[in-house]
C-alpha cells in the first residue's frame, strides 16, 4: 500500500509486485470519496488507487490484506500428474487429514512422503506467481505454519497448485515464469509445519479473499489414486 500526495488529497494506492492477479480489501478509518471496506482485484504488475482522502481530513488509518488470485474462478475438472518420480512416493496424509489438513485451505491437500531432495515436477502447466526458498527452519509447532518454503502455479481457469515444505534454497523457478507439465519446480524438504520430509500439494481457488482448496484428481502408476483421508 503506497498513500502519495496529490494537490488537496491523499491516493491510497495498493502495488501488485507479484506474477498474478491478487485480490484486495482495503478497512479502517477514512473520511474517503467512497466507503470502506473496498474491494478490487489488481493485475499483476500493476497498481490500483482504491481511496481518494482530503488532505484536511487528517492521516488516515488504513489496513489492506491481499489473497493471490481472482476471486470466484471455477476450477476445472482437471487429471494432474503425479509431482514427484512414481517409484519413490507414498500417500500420507490425504484429503481431510488430522493433523494439519482441517482448515479450508489445506482441506482437499495431500502428502507425498519421499526422501529430501527429491525433484518436484509441475503437475500441470501455468505461471508462476508465487514462490519463496529462504526458510530453514521445520518441525511440528504450529508457529512454524508460515515457514514453509513453496512455489505456487497459476492455472489458465484460475485456480493454483501449491508446492510446499520445500527445502532450503530449493526452488528452481521465478515468479513470471511459464511451466509446461513436468517441468522441475524444485526440491522437497522439510520446512514449516512439518513432520517429516514431504511434498504438500494442494489445488486452491480465492473464494472472496480467502482461499479454499478444492477437491482434484492424480493419476500414478496404477491409475487415478485414493485422496481421501488416511
Amino acid at each position: 500500500m503506497q498513500t502519495l500526495r496529490r494537490g488537496d488529497r491523499l491516493l491510497v494506492t495498493a502495488v501488485n509486485r507479484s506474477a498474478g492477479p491478487v485480490e484486495v480489501e482495503l478497512t479502517g478509518t477514512a473520511a474517503g470519496d467512497q466507503p470502506l471496506p473496498v474491494r478490487a482485484v489488481v493485475p499483476a504488475h500493476r497498481s490500483l488507487t482504491l481511496l481518494q482522502v482530503p488532505v484536511s481530513a487528517g492521516a488516515p488509518r488504513l489496513e489492506l490484506r491481499a489473497v493471490p488470485g481472482e476471486p470466484y474462478r471455477v476450477a476445472r475438472d482437471v487429471v494432474y500428474s503425479l509431482p514427484v518420480e512414481e517409484s519413490r512416493v507414498e500417500l500420507g496424509q490425504g484429503f481431510h487429514g488430522g493433523f494439519s489438513h482441517d482448515d479450508p485451505g489445506n482441506r482437499y491437500a495431500v502428502d507425498l512422503i519421499v526422501p529430501e531432495g527429491t525433484p518436484v515436477f509441475a503437475a500441470r502447466a501455468g505461471v508462476v506467481v508465487q514462490t519463496r526458498a529462504g526458510h530453514s527452519e521445520g518441525g511440528v509447532d504450529p508457529s512454524l505454519r508460515s515457514r514453509a518454503n513453496f512455489v505456487r502455479v497459476l492455472h489458465d481457469d484460475g485456480s493454483m497448485a501449491l508446492y510446499a515444505h520445500l527445502r532450503e534454497n530449493g526452488v528452481t523457478v521465478r515468479p513470471g515464469q511459464q511451466v509446461t507439465l513436468g517441468q522441475v519446480l524444485g526440491y522437497t524438504g522439510n520446512t514449516g509445519f512439518s513432520s517429516g520430509p514431504h511434498l504438500h500439494f494442494a489445488v486452491q481457488v480465492n473464494v472472496g479473499m480467502r482461499l479454499e482448496s478444492v477437491p482434484f484428481r492424480m493419476i500414478g502408476p496404477q491409475g487415478l489414486l485414493r485422496l481421501d483421508r488416511r
